[in-house]
């Protein structure tokens, strides 16, 4: 019999995008950082942003916050790349400085062009939605700049500034959505990366993490199956910060992972388009299925299961 990740691994093979594919071969298969970087180099454009379906649910091929978002996060914390030199990171920190969809607050997350290819219902440029008017996407970018944008430049101490600002803009409990919740999260840890977290209110926001992460993570297991927040949201190993007052459940999560997977190696996609561009979106699911192994593998890596 197959084991999780050989079923999984072949499904990869037959099925992965070749960023997908140079993704799970770095994390798996002692892949390169520099292949996950020329994959992504294919849908950068040339203002420095990032577009073509980067974000598997939109297909808008212009450079927007969301897919510019996405690529930061593979870049910065995925594949923990360093060079703050290399020309996609450039070319990326150049489009942040340049202020597209930018409001001198907050990058939007929608884009009207959105609405002119295939997407998901929630990127339409009328979607109603709280985490459409937090820092859901702005507090990640953030991070990313003060990460590799220059200590002295401007572009550095709007990232700080912005920062900041997200986080007086928190309630005094915690955090309500779990999309926007993961984005702070990040941003604290690249904070950490870049060595600033003298620049914000870092032990506050840590503080209102764990409480948020703990009370964001749905127990209820049953509920599993749809697009809830299970603890591999948050948590990617047993070394975590947010793993000890979680524990009983994210250990859980290793047996719920490989006792729901799919005979072809793949895992249930918990969301859907509402019936909107059905051919689309049946490509778009297949590539979310390549994401959802990365992110599942890594999870069982992590609690030293494969």
């Amino acid at each position: 019999m197959k084991t999780t990740f050989e079923k999984a691994r072949e499904f990869i093979y037959r099925n992965a995008r070749p960023l997908d594919l140079a993704r799970f071969q770095y994390h798996f298969e002692n892949g390169s950082k520099e292949a996950v970087m020329n994959a992504l180099s294919y849908y950068q454009n040339e203002d420095g942003g990032f577009g073509h379906a980067v974000e598997a649910d939109c297909w808008n091929p212009n450079s927007i916050p969301l897919h510019s978002g996405s690529a930061g996060d593979i870049i910065a914390r995925e594949i923990d790349f360093e060079d703050s030199k290399h020309p996609v990171v450039q070319g990326l920190l150049k489009w942040y400085a340049s202020g597209a969809y930018f409001d001198g607050k907050k990058w939007a997350i929608t884009a009207e062009s959105n609405n002119d290819y295939p997407h998901a219902p929630w990127w339409h440029t009328d979607s109603v939605s709280s985490c459409h008017t937090d820092y859901n996407g702005t507090a990640q970018i953030a991070g990313f700049i003060v990460r590799y944008a220059d200590r002295e430049s401007d572009l550095f101490r709007l990232g700080v500034r912005i920062a900041n600002e997200a986080i007086e803009a928190l309630s005094p409990d915690e955090i309500r959505d779990m999309h926007t919740c993961t984005c702070y999260m990040r941003m604290a840890d690249l904070f950490e990366k870049a060595g600033a977290t003298d620049c914000i209110a870092f032990d506050e926001l840590k503080e209102k993490l764990h409480k948020s992460i703990h009370k964001l993570i749905v127990t209820d297991t049953s509920q599993w199956n749809g697009y809830v927040c299970q603890p591999s949201c948050f948590i990617n190993s047993n070394k975590s910060e947010y793993y000890p007052e979680n524990k009983e459940i994210a250990d859980y999560e290793c047996e719920y992972i490989m006792k729901t997977q799919f005979d072809d190696g793949s895992w249930n996609i918990g969301w859907n388009w509402g019936g909107n561009y059905p051919d689309e979106w049946a490509i778009s699911k297949n590539w979310w299925k390549s994401q959802w192994i990365i992110q599942n593998l890594l999870y069982l890596k992590g609690f030293g299961r494969i």
